[in-house]
């Protein structure tokens, strides 16, 4: 019997397994924002990336705005959002591709009115200034 054709196929089987363990293709990831203000604070949400409007969302207490993509490869994503209520408006990065990737694939965030908070991590973080 030839081992030729079972030793290509055992190499092509583990090069796919390989593959797709360090693939290079990132997979998506999920950031879903709350508004977490209080009972009758309404929420507007404007987020971006450098490629990518998301357009605004308007948000009642505690209903979220949920969007997906895939990271790059260049680790470099950054989406950034802007949060209005009650006349006043804050600036944040939402996702930071090198700070976020490494622990969290779905990011889970409450807005709070000191800050947003990654509500999976129990992690409060500051307006950006």
């Amino acid at each position: 019997m030839n081992p030729l054709p079972i030793t290509c196929l055992l190499h092509l089987l583990l090069l796919l397994v390989v593959t797709d363990a360090f693939s290079l293709i990132p997979k998506k990831a999920t950031v879903q924002i709350y508004n977490d203000l209080g009972t009758g604070t309404d929420l507007t949400v404007h987020c971006k990336s450098k490629d990518d409007d998301l357009g605004e969302q308007h948000l009642g207490y505690r209903n979220y705005f949920e969007f997906r993509f895939r990271p790059s490869i260049f680790q470099n994503t950054l989406f950034y959002c802007s949060f209005q209520w009650n006349g006043i408006t804050h600036w944040f990065d939402i996702y930071v591709e090198l700070r976020d990737k490494p622990f969290c694939r779905e990011c889970v965030w409450d807005i709070r009115p000191d800050g947003p908070c990654l509500t999976n991590y129990d992690l409060c973080l500051p307006w950006n200034s």
